[in-house]
């Protein structure tokens, strides 16, 4: 039998962990300030029913006084305890909560992330996580102690008089009724509210990201008409929520606590028959007053419970997602031979690899050739364990990769694709991410070997620059020449070239095949490019064609044995040559000068 998934409030709770017995405290804590704020109630009625039966003593009034605002300020500091504690416990909930997420992206398969939106994940990880304080920190305490109140109230009250107590419970009935009228069908409007907000959310990122493209091609008129059309649904996803249940939630806050309606015709005709004592009345009638601040306080929270199914759900769509398995610990192979047997994989319902085999030996150079869209980058996502496949297998030193932890694979890979992304800090740290207990010379050494010290020390801050976001400070070159000195620094025996350098002008390309030929000596390098010239060495070319290999074997061989090899290096010559005045030579990944 399949285990029943918790409710949103369920799942919130179980991430408290060890920091329950705080929430216990501050529920205890809540409930205390809210018997502090009703205990005056019961002093006001000592002090009427006094002055009914003609007590005269000053003192008797004094303390009553007294304990009235004792009782009021020990309110305020019980209140104030309970959400110092709720918040202090909550925060660092939320802040496991956001490195379970966080960490559970770096375990998703890359395709699966890249699936969602940069705005999409940054609503969840930020906004959406954020208000699950809101259950956390005041739903839990708060909305426990004030439905515990009424109830002892009410407990008091039926211990005066039982036909009171039914009378203080008439309004309770019509206003549940008001309120579920309410709640009918505002489940769609709630999750019609989120989904609007975070298309808003997704717009705006989109917006602001692609203000470039935007500018450049004067779309601003049409990308701005997007944003209004998603802040004007935003608006009125939410105006259409409030339309629904203004007038039963109106109706439902009027009438519950209004217990007055039922108690004082009630109570002045059991008075008046002699059932009930005037003092008594009386008594009920300020307690009844108790009872009204606890149930609109408690009834406050129905929108932030209503939505939090929707924020849980968006929470554990990263939380609970598939991830890549792989294991704690286990050995991992001395050698660095690959091999890829029988890979299939999908986008979602489509296959692009067909049962693709092909072996890469230690210290080998292979490069991977074809048609655009043939499936060469994702082969080399799968070799780089960003992905896993759906069926075959792919070997290291003769394990499977799946059977390796995935940090031991990943010191084994370093992978530099043409669009290498830069952290908004410096220079120095961008590089160090290759291998973070590097010193400060190791990083300044990888610099000059992969070429950009020079330019580098040309910044302003040196090795301190920061690089902006996505390393918009600096060049397409620059920042790729950064990722390469990344990649130089982690010393992984594995390079992977996704087209490392499809963007980059003449100059800066020989710069950085200059800088992979360091690189890249002695090691396993496995290289996708678009110029065929610059691969023409490799020790064995694989040519790739709709997901399937069609040909593999050194350059001779395949202009000797497959007619698209063929097609595609003459196609390649007959460009080369059109730029050959204009072109610097250029070398190829493994120190050889190819001339462009």
């Amino acid at each position: 039998m399949a285990q029943k998934e918790p409710s949103a409030f369920g799942w919130v709770l179980s991430q408290a962990g060890e920091y329950k017995p705080k929430y216990v405290l501050s529920v205890v804590l809540a409930v205390c300030g809210v018997l502090c704020s009703v205990a005056p109630y019961f002093f006001v009625a000592q002090i009427v029913h006094a002055m009914m039966s003609g007590v005269q003593v000053l003192s008797y009034y004094a303390v009553r006084a007294g304990l009235i605002a004792l009782f009021w300020l020990l309110r305020v500091l019980f209140h104030a305890l309970s959400t110092a504690t709720s918040h202090k416990a909550t925060f660092a909930v939320l802040g496991e909560i956001r490195k379970k997420a966080t960490d559970k992206l770096t375990r998703m398969p890359l395709g699966t992330v890249l699936d969602r939106t940069a705005g999409g994940l940054k609503n969840i990880l930020v906004e959406r996580i954020d208000a699950i304080e809101t259950t956390l920190a005041h739903i839990v305490p708060e909305m426990t102690a004030n439905l515990l109140v009424p109830v002892l109230i009410l407990g008091y009250i039926f211990t005066i008089d039982w036909w009171m107590g039914f009378a203080s419970l008439i309004t309770i009935p019509i206003g549940l009724a008001c309120y579920i009228t309410m709640m009918t069908g505002s489940q769609e409007f709630s999750d019609r509210a989120m989904r609007a907000t975070k298309e808003l959310n997704n717009t705006s990122v989109e917006y602001i990201e692609g203000i470039q493209v935007i500018k450049v091609f004067g779309k601003m008129k049409s990308s701005y008409e997007k944003f209004v059309r998603d802040a004007k649904e935003g608006a009125a996803a939410y105006v259409d929520w409030m339309r629904h249940y203004i007038l039963p939630m109106t109706f439902a806050l009027v009438i519950m606590p209004a217990t007055m309606v039922s108690i004082l015709p009630i109570g002045g005709l059991l008075v008046k028959h002699g059932t009930l004592t005037p003092a008594d009345f009386v008594t009920i009638i300020i307690l009844s007053v108790g009872l009204i601040t606890p149930l609109v306080t408690a009834m406050s929270y129905s929108d932030d419970i209503r939505m939090m199914g929707f924020i849980v759900d968006e929470v554990r769509s990263i939380i609970d997602a598939p991830e890549m398995v792989r294991p704690e610990v286990g050995d991992v192979p001395e050698h660095n031979d690959l091999a890829l047997r029988d890979v299939r994989f999908s986008y979602h319902e489509n296959e692009v690899l067909h049962g693709v085999s092909m072996d890469i030996p230690e210290g080998s150079y292979v490069a991977l050739v074809g048609p655009s869209g043939s499936g060469k980058s994702t082969i080399a996502r799968l070799i780089a364990s960003l992905w896993d496949v759906d069926s075959g297998s792919i070997s290291l030193g003769g394990k499977d990769i799946r059977e390796i932890p995935l940090d031991a694979y990943s010191d084994r890979v370093a992978y530099v694709s043409q669009e290498n992304y830069l952290f908004n800090m410096t220079v120095r740290e961008n590089i160090r991410l290759g291998r973070a207990d590097a010193s400060d010379e190791e990083v300044e050494e990888a610099a000059r070997q992969s070429g950009c010290h020079d330019f580098i020390l040309g910044l302003e801050n040196g090795y301190d620059t920061v690089v902006g976001s996505s390393g918009g400070h600096l060049s397409g070159g620059e920042r790729q020449r950064i990722a390469i000195a990344r990649a130089m620094l982690k010393a992984a025996p594995i390079v992977i070239l996704d087209e490392a350098t499809a963007y980059t002008d003449p100059e800066n390309e020989a710069v950085i095949q200059r800088s992979v030929a360091k690189l890249v000596q002695g090691k396993t390098l496995i290289v996708i490019a678009h110029r065929l010239s610059t691969v023409a060495d490799a020790d064995c070319l694989y040519l790739i064609k709709d997901g399937v290999v069609d040909a593999s074997g050194t350059h001779a061989e395949l202009l000797a044995s497959s007619d698209l090899y063929r097609s595609m290096w003459e196609a390649h010559i007959a460009a080369r040559d059109a730029d050959r005045a204009t072109a610097p030579d250029t070398e190829n990944p493994k120190g050889g000068v190819v001339h462009a």
